[in-house]
C-alpha cells in the first residue's frame, strides 16, 4: 500500500478526518505561499496543487516553495496533463465518472500515462465527481461537462458504486473552486452509504458549520481552497472543526 493513500486509508478505517489544503499555483505569490504553509503546519495533514488553469512551471515552483517550508504530503490535483510534475509525492488520477467527456474519463490518462510510469509519484486512482454548487465553475467549463444536480442523491450514490467496482480507490466529490453552496451533506450521506471508498470532498466550504456536518455525512477528507487564500486565520478554524467532528 502506498504512502499517501496508506494515510487516507487509515482514516477512513479509524474514522479520523483529514483536513487538505488545496493550493491553485497562480493565485499566490511566495509570500502568501510561504505564510499559508507555516499557518497550516498544525492543523493540515495533505496539500492537493492544481486547477483549472495552472500553467505547468508554475506548479512546479509552487511544490518546490511548498516543500521548503513544510514537510506535508503533496498531492498533484491536475486539471490538465500539463500540470503533470515530478516533483510532488502522490498524483490523484482522475477519472471525471460524473460527466460523459470521454477525454476526461480516460482519453486524457492515455496520454499521460506513459510519462507518469517514467516518474516515481505515487499514483492514486481518484473518481472525481463534479457536483452543482450553485453556480458555474471553471472546472464545469474547461471539463466541457455539467455537473450533478445537487438534490439528485441517488444518481451521486450510483456514480460512487460504478467507481468502486470500476477499482478506483478514492472518490473526490467537488462543487468546484469559487463555488455558492457546499454539496448538501444529504449527498455526501448517500455516497458514504453506497460504497466504502474514502471520500474526499471540497468546493464551498468556508465555515467550521459546514466542516461538521460534511464530516458527519461521512467525507473522510475535507479540502479547503478560495476561502484561506484572502484570510489564512481560516485554516486554524477551519482544521480545529475537522479534527472535532
Amino acid at each position: 500500500m502506498s504512502h499517501v493513500y496508506k494515510i487516507i486509508a487509515a482514516a477512513r478505517k479509524e474514522n479520523r478526518k483529514l483536513f487538505a489544503v488545496l493550493i491553485d499555483p497562480d493565485d499566490l505569490n511566495d509570500g502568501q505561499l510561504t505564510s499559508l504553509m507555516q499557518s497550516g503546519e498544525a492543523c493540515v495533514d495533505l496539500i492537493f496543487v492544481g486547477g483549472s488553469l495552472v500553467r505547468a512551471q508554475s506548479t512546479r515552483t509552487c511544490i518546490d516553495r511548498i516543500k521548503e517550508v513544510t514537510g506535508k504530503p503533496v498531492v498533484l490535483f491536475p486539471g490538465s496533463i500539463l500540470q503533470v510534475v515530478d516533483n510532488a509525492d502522490a498524483l490523484f488520477f482522475l477519472s471525471l465518472i460524473s460527466g460523459r467527456n470521454p477525454e476526461m474519463l480516460i482519453g486524457n490518462h492515455v496520454i499521460a500515462a506513459p510519462m507518469i510510469k517514467q516518474t516515481q509519484l505515487e499514483v492514486i486512482p481518484t473518481g472525481y465527481m463534479l457536483i452543482d454548487g450553485g453556480q458555474a465553475t471553471t472546472v464545469s467549463y474547461i471539463s466541457n461537462t455539467f455537473p450533478i444536480p445537487r438534490t439528485k442523491y441517488d444518481i451521486a450514490a450510483c456514480t460512487a458504486m460504478a467507481g468502486e467496482l470500476l477499482g478506483l480507490k478514492v472518490l473526490y466529490m467537488d462543487a468546484g473552486s469559487g463555488a455558492k453552496h457546499p454539496i448538501p451533506p444529504e449527498m455526501i450521506s448517500a455516497v458514504r452509504q453506497s460504497t466504502d471508498l474514502p471520500i474526499i470532498a471540497g468546493g464551498g466550504i468556508c465555515t467550521p458549520e459546514q466542516v461538521i456536518a460534511a464530516c458527519h455525512a461521512g467525507a473522510d477528507v475535507i479540502v479547503v481552497g478560495n476561502a484561506i487564500e484572502s484570510n489564512s486565520s481560516l485554516l486554524d478554524v477551519l482544521g480545529t472543526a475537522v479534527k472535532s467532528a
